[in-house]
């Protein structure tokens, strides 16, 4: 019964199927599921009410409109991209680095701290350091090269000493 209906009606359904979708593989998904359709009713089909072809047009039209709602009420997916950076499973030890730096950074006096903070937080060189806070590049080195060796002697010599010794 499926064999004659293909046989039939399947060019037409496939035609009617593609222009109203635009997709060809899309077309072939609406006639393959019309034609399973018609199997799991052939009883109903086979009292002969009704016109078949009319019945296998309405079938795929509706299984079309079901397609189209379906993907209407999904929302579009969002393609990967390489200019989104994953997001960082736990950043906890982010915070806690930041905390230890900032306590860090209040155990200097004002001047040391001005400068660490200038040449590492704010990436700036030792000139343009020593233009933005009004003092010789030698006294930049100077400060930066105690405030360093204070939170040395205070904190320890840090990871990368640490893995530079294993």
């Amino acid at each position: 019964m499926i064999r004659s209906l293909y046989e039939e009606h399947g060019h037409a359904l496939l035609a009617y199927a593609t222009r109203i979708t635009g997709d060809r593989a899309a077309a072939e998904d609406v006639l393959q599921e019309t034609l399973l359709r018609a199997w799991r009713n052939a009883e109903s089909l086979a009292s002969g009410e009704g016109s078949m072809r009319s019945w296998l047009f309405t079938v795929a039209r509706n299984i079309m409109t079901d397609r189209f709602r379906a993907g209407r009420a999904r929302p579009a997916e969002a393609p990967e991209t390489e200019t989104v950076t994953p997001v960082e499973a736990d950043h906890a030890q982010n915070v806690v680095d930041s905390m230890l730096a900032y306590q860090a950074l209040q155990t200097l006096s004002d001047d040391h701290r001005t400068v660490l903070v200038e040449l590492y937080l704010r990436g700036r060189s030792v000139t343009e350091t020593a233009e933005a806070l009004g003092i010789p590049p030698g006294t930049v080195k100077s400060r930066s090269h105690h405030a360093l060796r204070k939170l040395r002697d205070r904190f320890g010599p840090g990871p990368a000493a640490l893995e530079g010794a294993a």
